[in-house]
């Protein structure tokens, strides 16, 4: 999302079968054929409130389904825990289907699935 010529939101996913080193990452691969991985989602701060997260979401879930991919897949931390985060991806129909110790044991991920 662009406001003139600044970068004030973004969205970065990935298709499968790319060669991408993120334990995350890869644990999906290792169990769907055919999905698309949310990587991060920034928005700049003076921007946060305005709903860019959801508008970038409901982007994402169009270009999944305009691609033929009905499994959008993301994580985030419950140690630390990301309430936040567990209630906005919630609001997009995604669930737990796994969890993980990443960051050498310190932090613990939810990894999460939802249908496009």
């Amino acid at each position: 999302v662009c406001e003139g010529d600044e970068v004030v939101a973004f969205l970065l996913a990935f298709r499968e079968g790319v060669a991408y080193d993120s334990p995350n990452y890869v644990w999906f691969a290792q169990r769907y054929p055919r999905f698309l991985y949310v990587d991060r989602v920034v928005v700049a701060g003076t921007h946060q409130g305005r709903k860019l997260g959801p508008l970038l979401y409901r982007d994402l879930f169009d270009f999944a389904r305009a691609s033929d991919v009905d499994t959008v897949t993301c994580e985030f931390y419950t140690v630390p825990p990301n309430e936040a985060s567990r209630r906005f991806h919630s609001a997009f129909g995604f669930s737990e289907v796994g969890s993980q110790w990443v960051a050498d044991g310190r932090k613990q991920v939810s990894l999460q699935v939802a249908r496009a």
